[in-house]
C-alpha cells in the first residue's frame, strides 16, 4: 500500500470566515472522493483541534493500493476538479509526502 499525506497552508489574506469555509469545503470535497476512485483505500482531511504549535492548517492521509494507483489519482479528472475548485485557489503552500506501508487503513 501507499500512503500519500498532504499538508496545505490556507492563502493569508483569506479572513477568518474565509478560511473556516476553504477548510470544510476541501474536507468535504476530498472525502467526497472516497469509493469514486479505484485503488483509492481510504481518505481524510483533518481540518479540526490545530494546536497554536503547527504551521500547517490542512491535512490530507489518504491510503491507496499501489503507487500506480495515486498517480491515476493524480490526474482522475474527480480528483482534479476537487483540487482546481476547491484547493489549489485557497492554498498557498503543499508539502506531500509518499510512502509504501503495510499498514491496513481505517
Amino acid at each position: 500500500m501507499v500512503k500519500h499525506i498532504i499538508l496545505w497552508k490556507l492563502r493569508e489574506e483569506l479572513s477568518p470566515e474565509e478560511k473556516e469555509r476553504a477548510k470544510q469545503d476541501i474536507k468535504a470535497g476530498l472525502e467526497g472522493l472516497a469509493g469514486r476512485i479505484p485503488g483509492l483505500l481510504g481518505i481524510k482531511v483533518n481540518v479540526d483541534g490545530r494546536l497554536d504549535t503547527s504551521n500547517a492548517d490542512v491535512m490530507l492521509d489518504s491510503t491507496f493500493t499501489d503507487a500506480d494507483a495515486l498517480r491515476a489519482y493524480a490526474v482522475h479528472p474527480e480528483h482534479v476538479r476537487v483540487a482546481d475548485g476547491k484547493v489549489r485557489p485557497f492554498t498557498c503552500q503543499r508539502t506531500c509526502l509518499d510512502f509504501e506501508t503495510d499498514e491496513i487503513p481505517s
